[in-house]
């Protein structure tokens, strides 16, 4: 009886979401051991993952993970999970765990739990808080089968760094992928510098109230201000204004910011499913029936246009980010 974690790297360290699902897992050990996985992983990403509590992490190397294969590492990550006994493996809900996590799940013939926003249990009789209906209800949820594989909502984990030293590396080579094919990457388009909606604490999304490609500086503006992500609702992707990777809602990423600031957003229930569970959720629209300040903790009634370039200059006076 043990738990898995999946790690996520990047430049300079794990991934939030990683340190999340690490927290999270020793929270609901119970005394089982919790071990961790990663694709390449570096002396600093051992280091990163002792600091949040783990001490074994299997390091599974070479070039042909580099292009993140996501059949290939579901049947790594299933494999490992076998070795150590795993009844619970834990992903972030990110793209990362979208992906791979169900493809896991199959491979082990295990209960599947999604967006998890709480874990309740144990190792081995673990139960967990989702969100139903386009995130109108909560449902406490569990599964039946004797391993379950499950991703976590980021940013409603606290991550907690308890000061523990560099996690031991152990060299695991998997024995079932060589077979297995793979896509071929012809082309990787990286968004370095900028924030992934999906762990950032401070999100600042613009809707078609925006009326342009042209005036989404305003909120990029609000955003350096702030230190935040720019998020965008589906009507403004669909249209071509914005990436597809800044898209919050349904179809989108879902988010749980502490702070969500929504600029001419009406705010249709696909999109409130996506950030609805951010902690603080500020609304800028003119129409004052505009469905967004019902969720809304603070409302400015206003037109964005007027609003965003007075908001950016007083925030700028008070971080220095401009």
């Amino acid at each position: 009886m043990s738990i898995l974690v999946v790690l996520e790297s990047q430049a300079d360290g794990l991934k939030r979401t990683s340190c999340e699902a690490i927290t999270a897992a020793v929270d609901v050990a119970g005394g089982a051991a919790v071990t961790g996985i990663i694709f390449n992983g570096s002396q600093q990403h051992l280091a990163m993952a002792g600091a949040y509590g783990l001490t074994t992490v299997l390091n599974v190397s070479g070039d042909e993970w580099s292009a993140h294969p996501s059949a290939r590492m579901a049947a790594a990550i299933s494999e490992a999970a076998t070795k150590v006994g795993a009844t619970l493996v834990l992903f972030g809900a990110n793209s990362t765990g979208k992906n791979i996590a169900p493809r896991v799940a199959v491979r082990l013939s295990a209960g599947f739990l999604p967006d998890c926003v709480a874990l309740h249990g144990s190792a081995s009789a673990i139960e967990a808080t989702r969100p139903v209906y386009a995130g109108k209800a909560l449902v406490n949820v569990k599964s039946t089968t004797s391993t379950t594989v499950a991703t976590l909502r980021p940013n409603l984990f606290t991550a907690k760094n308890v000061g523990g030293s560099a996690a031991a590396s152990e060299a695991f080579a998997p024995s079932q992928t060589s077979s297995i094919p793979s896509l071929q990457v012809t082309n990787v388009t990286r968004n370095e510098g900028q924030l992934d909606v999906s762990e950032a604490d401070i999100i600042v999304s613009g809707g078609r109230g925006l009326k342009g490609p042209e005036h989404f500086n305003l909120v990029e503006n609000l955003a350096k201000s702030l230190g935040a992500a720019v998020g965008a609702s589906r009507a403004v992707v669909d249209a071509g204004w914005r990436p597809h990777r800044e898209q919050v809602g349904q179809t989108g990423k879902t988010v749980s910011p502490t702070m969500y600031v929504a600029c001419g957003i009406s705010g249709a229930v696909q999109h409130l499913a996506g950030m609805s569970s951010s902690k603080i959720i500020v609304a800028i629209n003119k129409d004052k029936d505009a469905p967004i300040f019902s969720v809304a903790d603070y409302g400015i009634v206003g037109d964005v246009f007027e609003v965003l370039p007075r908001l950016t200059t007083a925030i700028s006076a008070v971080t220095g980010k401009n």
